[in-house]
C-alpha cells in the first residue's frame, strides 16, 4: 500500500498550472500518513421517523425488501467479490479502467486495483488526497482528480475552508501514474467553481478536459450565477505541467443574472435552475456530447474540443428535478439521462414518489446535423421498492456492448445495480439486478453503488460504504459483449466499442 502527499504550494490565478517542481509527491509506505481525511467524507446518517423505521422493519419481516446487508440478485448475475475500504475511509465514487487495473476515487483519494482476476483484486496503492468528489479518469500515463470543495490549497495536504476565502482552492489535479504502485501528483489547474464532475476529450498529443461544476447556494464567489458554461483544459501529454485553461464557453446564452438555463422554482417547482452543469458524455468517434446540467439537458457538437457548440436543449419541469448524467446507445440516436431527485441522499424509490421520478429518462435523437433533436420517449426506473431508510436514485452506468441491441447496467445507490434493455425506446425493462438490503432498518445511512460499469466481460460497482464488488452476468442477451475487450475505459468518454477495440 503507498500512501502520497505533496509539498504545499500557493494558490495561482484561475487556470494557470501549478510549477511541475512544486507539486512532486513526497511517497510513503503504509503508515501514519500526513495529511488526514476530512470529517465531512465519511457516509451521511440522517434520523428517520418512527412510522418510517416500523415500516422498513415490517416489509423486512415480510420479505418485501432484504433484510439488513443481505445480498441478493437476480439469477443471471453472480456476485463474485467484495473488496472493503482500506486506508481511505471517505465517500467511495468513480470508476475509470485501464488494462488491467481499476482506478476508484474516493473523497479522501484515490485506490489503484489490480483485476487481473476478477474473483480475487488486488489493492496495488492508495493515494490519500482528501478533496470532494474526487471524480477519476486516466488517459495513457495520465490520472485526473476532480476537486469540488474548497480548499486551503491545491496540494494533497490541503484542509477544508469557507468557501470565502480568497485562499481556497478548488479545480483539477493531474498525476503520473507510469507507475502504478507510485502515482506521483505533477500539475493542478484551478477552475471557476471547482470541479464536480469530468469528462476527457482525448487527442493524440492532447488531453482536453471538459470541466463541470455548479453550486446552487452560490456561496464560491466563482459559483455565482451566471455560470452556465464548461472550464475547457488543454493538457499537453509530454508536459502535463503546462495544463491549463483555454476557453470557458457559456452553454446557456441569455439574458438577465442567471443566463439562459432553466430558471427554477418559483416558475418550475422543485426543479433545480441552471446554473452549471453536473456531467458531460462525449462520443468522441461521432464528435457529439451529451450534457446533464441541473435543469437542462443538452446535445452538442465537439468537433472543436475548445469550442463546443450547443445543438439541441430539453427540459423536463415535469417529473425531473435534477439533470445529473447523460448515456449514449452505440448508435447514437438515443441518450438516457438521469435524474438525481433528492441528491443522492433520500429514499425516492418507493411507491410514494412513484415509477416516473428520480428515473431516467430516454430521449431519441431525430434529424441530422445542426437540426438533431431529443425527443422524450419514456422513463425507466428499477421496478423494485427500496426501504424509507435507503438512498436510491439513478445513478452512473454503462453500456454494455451487444450489436443490435441498447442494453445498460446502471448504479442505483442502495437500489443496487441495474441491467435493463431499451432496444425499445418505448419500452425499456429490466433483465437482472444485484443489491443488499439496507444498511440500518433505523437510520437513513448514505450508500450504495455509486459507479456501476461493465468492462471487459464484467461489471464492476464502486459501493459508496461497502467497498468495490465484482459481479459476472450471464444471459444470452448480453453474452456477445463478453467478446469485445478494452484497453481503457472512462464511461464519460465513450468508445465505439466495435470500431475503436479489438475482438476476440
Amino acid at each position: 500500500m503507498t500512501l502520497l502527499h505533496t509539498t504545499r504550494v500557493r494558490r495561482r490565478r484561475l487556470g494557470v498550472a501549478a510549477a511541475a517542481a512544486g507539486l512532486l509527491a513526497t511517497l510513503l509506505t503504509a503508515g501514519p500518513a500526513a495529511a488526514t481525511p476530512d470529517p465531512g467524507d465519511t457516509p451521511a446518517q440522517a434520523a428517520i421517523s418512527s412510522e418510517q423505521a416500523a415500516a422498513t422493519k415490517s416489509a423486512i419481516q415480510s420479505g418485501e425488501i432484504p433484510p439488513v446487508d443481505a445480498v441478493v440478485h437476480s439469477d443471471n448475475i453472480e456476485h463474485l467479490v467484495n473488496i472493503p475500504k482500506d486506508a481511505l475511509k471517505g465517500t467511495n465514487s468513480d470508476l475509470a479502467f485501464q488494462g488491467k487495473y481499476a482506478y476508484a476515487g474516493n473523497y479522501d483519494g484515490f485506490r489503484i486495483i489490480d483485476i487481473s482476476n476478477p474473483k480475487a483484486p488486488t489493492t496495488v496503492a492508495q493515494v490519500l488526497c482528501p478533496g470532494s468528489q474526487n471524480d477519476i479518469s486516466v488517459s495513457g500515463d495520465l490520472l485526473f482528480l476532480s476537486t469540488d470543495s474548497s480548499r486551503s490549497d491545491n496540494s494533497c495536504t490541503s484542509t477544508s475552508q469557507p468557501a470565502t476565502e480568497k485562499s481556497s482552492w478548488e479545480g483539477m489535479k493531474i498525476f503520473d501514474i507510469s507507475d502504478k504502485r507510485n502515482p506521483k501528483y505533477v500539475a493542478a489547474v484551478e477552475t471557476a467553481c471547482g470541479s464536480h464532475t469530468h469528462t476527457l476529450v482525448p487527442k493524440r498529443r492532447n488531453v482536453y478536459i471538459y470541466v463541470a461544476s455548479y453550486s446552487p447556494n452560490a456561496t464560491f464567489p466563482d459559483c455565482r450565477p451566471p455560470h452556465d458554461g464548461i472550464s475547457v483544459i488543454k493538457v499537453p501529454r509530454r508536459s502535463p505541467e503546462k495544463a491549463a485553461v483555454v476557453n470557458f464557453p457559456v452553454l446557456f446564452p441569455g439574458e438577465g443574472p442567471d443566463g439562459g438555463g432553466n430558471p427554477g422554482g418559483p416558475t418550475n417547482p422543485g426543479v433545480s435552475k441552471t446554473t452549471g452543469c453536473h456531467d458531460i458524455t462525449v462520443l468522441p468517434s461521432k464528435d457529439l456530447a451529451a450534457g446533464a446540467c441541473m435543469g437542462d439537458g443538452i446535445l452538442f457538437d465537439i468537433e472543436d474540443p475548445e469550442n463546443p457548440k450547443v445543438i439541441d436543449q430539453v427540459q423536463d419541469n415535469v417529473n425531473f428535478a435534477f439533470w445529473h448524467s447523460a448515456t449514449f446507445n452505440q448508435k447514437a440516436n438515443k441518450v438516457i439521462f438521469t435524474d438525481e431527485l433528492g441528491g443522492g441522499g433520500a429514499a425516492t424509490c418507493n411507491a410514494a414518489i412513484g415509477p416516473n421520478r428520480g428515473a431516467d429518462g430516454i430521449y431519441d435523437i431525430v434529424g441530422r446535423g445542426e437540426n438533431r433533436k431529443l425527443v422524450f420517449r419514456s422513463y425507466y426506473k428499477i421496478p423494485r421498492h427500496q426501504a424509507d431508510t435507503e438512498n436510491c436514485v439513478a445513478h452512473n452506468g454503462s453500456l454494455i456492448p451487444v450489436k443490435g441491441r441498447d442494453i445498460m447496467v446502471q448504479a442505483w445507490y442502495q437500489g443496487g445495480v441495474s441491467v435493463w434493455d431499451f432496444t425499445n425506446s418505448s419500452k425499456p425493462k429490466e433483465i437482472a439486478y444485484f443489491e443488499r438490503g439496507p444498511l440500518s432498518a433505523d437510520t437513513m445511512m448514505t450508500g450504495g453503488s455509486w459507479s456501476a460499469y461493465y468492462y471487459n466481460g464484467y461489471i464492476y460497482s464502486n459501493d459508496i460504504a461497502k467497498g468495490f464488488d465484482v459481479l459476472k452476468l450471464d444471459d444470452r442477451r448480453t453474452d456477445p459483449a463478453k467478446r469485445v475487450r478494452m484497453d481503457e475505459l472512462n464511461v464519460q468518454t465513450q468508445p465505439d466499442y466495435f470500431d475503436d477495440f479489438d475482438r476476440d
